[in-house]
């Protein structure tokens, strides 16, 4: 774990991986760095952060084991570009840029490791959610070691490339359609006499309330959670037979399928 880690780009996702590294148990044994090209705004995320933030993006390529790309997806070749002299075998690319795949990265700067993550915003709060996947020439214990990183800002699994566009869909852009569906409930409940702020505490509360019984739901199927709720003939019964009317099921099907086609283009 004695490592070098440099981040171009210190945006929020950037920060809240680098705040979650500070905060592990793992901060002794490693060095992070950031770099902004805009003297500015590199001062402010050296003061935000606590760590040396460069104006120098291969300064801090030469300087780092792990290099994290962690800027806005059409800047990402622009970056590589710019770097790749800098970058030898030893070093280690880990990718947060939405739609960039592993491929794309390589047709840069070539035979290097490089490991694709696929954060989500609730990693500000260190409940993250990040999907990840090797590249063609990264090894197990460089998946190991960011699986390891992201630890600290929450959940991690790994995934193939080909399903990356699936977690895209669900965990990276599902924050939105969560907090959508938390709107709507809330905006329900004004709507049929509640303050909306009481609503809106009720349906959040509630939301985290059923994620955490599912999260520690053992052998329990969530559908068996449903029916310990929905009680043949009661209120939630009537709730859950209009969900099924309406046909919620096929709705947030088409939510996650039309997302994930929509990554896939991005990233084409």
């Amino acid at each position: 774990m004695n490592k070098k880690i440099g981040f171009i780009g210190c945006g929020k996702m950037a920060s809240a991986i680098i705040k979650g590294i500070l905060n592990s148990e793992h901060k002794n044994h490693l060095e992070l760095k950031g770099s902004e090209l805009n003297c500015e705004i590199a001062e402010a995320a050296q003061a935000r952060l606590g760590i040396t933030v460069l104006s120098d993006n291969k300064a801090l390529a030469i300087d780092s084991d792990v290099i994290f790309i962690a800027t806005k997806p059409n800047y990402a070749a622009q970056v590589l570009e710019e770097i790749k002299d800098e970058l030898t075998e030893e070093k280690l690319i880990v990718s947060i840029a939405a739609g960039v795949s592993t491929e794309k990265i390589s047709n840069i700067i070539s035979m290097h490791r490089i490991i694709r993550v696929m954060p989500n915003t609730p990693a500000l709060v260190k409940e993250g959610m990040s999907g990840v996947c090797k590249g063609e020439f990264a090894k197990d214990e460089d998946i190991e070691f960011v699986k390891t990183l992201l630890s600290g800002i929450g959940k991690c699994i790994e995934v193939t490339e080909t399903q990356m566009d699936i977690v895209t869909a669900i965990s990276g852009s599902g924050p939105a359609f969560f907090y959508q569906v938390i709107e709507d409930m809330a905006r329900a409940g004004e709507k049929l006499g509640l303050d909306y702020e009481k609503s809106l505490l009720l349906a959040t509360q509630t939301a985290l309330g059923s994620a955490k019984m599912i999260e520690n739901r053992g052998e329990t199927s969530v559908q068996t959670l449903i029916d310990n709720v929905a009680t043949k003939g009661g209120c939630t019964f009537v709730g859950i037979e209009t969900m099924k009317e309406e046909h919620s099921d096929k709705l947030f099907y088409d939510v996650i399928d039309k997302t994930a086609k929509k990554a896939y283009e991005l990233g084409k």
